[in-house]
């Protein structure tokens, strides 16, 4: 792969790994850093990559591992010299085209409640689960780029959801 094809898949699938590192990360400036360094690394490993196969695949699979290093490294130091964790405010920048203003409201009211809820999992569902309704990847796709049998993403599937709907269940009362 050279310059011109890496070009082609950010003009391609950008956006999606875009979103998709959003999701991981949940602020845009880690969620700035995510994206370049899915898209370096995947210049650092074109040579494996197969454009016949599922290039989008790929890209999240490198976004998903470099996030799992970035969280490994920043348990291991905190266990070695803690730190205060900043408490960012993320900007929500909707564009809700609702009928009337109330719904808008409780449109972006149910939004973030499920998001919420979604960001309670535990990475094995929630990656999962972000890679199929946030990136729009088939269940052989999460699979192929998680490395694991399509029946274990059904079945990881099956569990977020039933865990998000207790979750949802139990603030709603």
């Amino acid at each position: 792969m050279d310059i011109e094809e890496l070009s082609d898949l950010v003009k391609q699938h950008g956006k999606a790994i875009y979103g998709f590192c959003y999701k991981l990360a949940g602020n845009k400036a880690d969620t700035d850093d995510l994206y370049q360094e899915t898209f370096l690394k995947a210049m650092e490993v074109r040579h494996k990559m197969d454009m016949s196969q599922n290039p989008k695949a790929f890209l999240i699979s490198i976004a998903v591992q470099l996030r799992k290093n970035k969280r490994r490294k920043f348990a291991w130091r905190q266990r070695i010299a803690p730190t205060a964790e900043l408490n960012e405010a993320v900007d929500i920048c909707g564009s809700e085209r609702e009928a009337t203003p109330e719904d808008a409201v409780l449109s972006l009211e149910l939004r973030s409640r499920i998001q919420a809820a979604a960001d309670r999992l535990d990475d094995k569902l929630r990656i999962p689960i972000y890679m199929y309704y946030t990136v729009e990847m088939s269940v052989e796709e999460i699979a192929s780029a998680l490395r694991i049998p399509a029946g274990t993403v059904k079945s990881r599937l099956y569990q977020a959801r039933k865990a998000m709907k207790k979750i949802l269940e139990v603030e709603s009362s």
